[in-house]
C-alpha cells in the first residue's frame, strides 16, 4: 500500500483544480445548422450566439482565449445562448429564414454572404451577433471584447433587458 506524502498533497490539489478551472471554462460551439436545429426543436428553446471569425484574425483568437474560456463568461452563455461560430470566409452554403446564403470569391479570399447579412455588409472581425429565440437579429456588436465588459452585453440580451430598457440607460445604470 503507497502512502501519499505531505509533499505530495499540494501538487494533487493543484492539479485537481487545475483540472476543475479547465473543465468549467469549455465551451461548447455549434455549427449554424444544429444551433437552428436546437432553436426549432428544443422545448424551450434559447438565444442564438454568434461569433463570426476568420482564421487569419488576430484579435478573433485573443478573444476566444481572453473572453469566451472565462469561467464566469463561459458558464453565462451556456445557459442562456446557443454558441455558434461561424467564418466569414466559409464556403458551406447556410440556410436561415428559406434563403440560402453562400461563399463569394470577392479579392484575396472572399466572403460569406450569410457573414455579410449577419454584419449589415460591414465585414470586421471579430464580429458578434445575438439572435434571440426565434433567430431574429438584435444586435450585431464589432470588435474585441473583454471578458467583463462582453458579459454585460450578453446579459444585455440573455436577460431580456433590451426589451424594457435602452443600451444607453442600462449601461450606464452599471456604472
Amino acid at each position: 500500500m503507497k502512502i501519499i506524502t505531505t509533499a505530495a498533497i499540494p501538487l494533487i490539489l493543484f492539479l485537481s483544480l487545475f483540472t476543475n478551472t479547465l473543465s468549467a471554462q469549455e465551451v461548447t460551439w455549434l455549427t449554424w445548422s444544429e444551433a437552428a436545429e436546437l432553436a426549432t426543436t428544443d422545448e424551450n428553446p434559447k438565444k442564438i450566439f454568434v461569433d463570426v471569425y476568420t482564421d487569419w484574425c488576430g484579435w478573433c483568437k485573443k478573444m476566444d482565449k481572453d473572453t469566451f474560456q472565462n469561467t464566469e463568461v463561459a458558464a453565462y452563455m451556456k445557459a442562456h445562448f446557443y454558441m455558434v461560430k461561424l467564418d466569414g470566409e466559409g464556403k458551406e452554403p447556410i440556410e436561415y429564414k428559406g434563403k440560402t446564403f453562400n461563399f463569394v470569391p470577392s479579392g484575396r479570399k472572399g466572403y460569406h454572404e450569410f457573414a455579410a447579412a449577419l454584419m449589415g455588409g460591414k465585414m470586421s472581425y471579430p464580429t458578434t451577433i445575438f439572435l434571440d429565440e426565434e433567430m431574429n437579429m438584435l444586435s450585431p456588436i464589432p470588435g474585441y471584447q473583454k471578458p467583463e465588459p462582453f458579459l454585460n452585453i450578453a446579459k444585455y440580451f440573455g436577460d431580456d433587458i433590451y426589451k424594457e430598457k435602452d443600451w444607453k440607460a442600462y449601461s450606464k445604470a452599471g456604472k
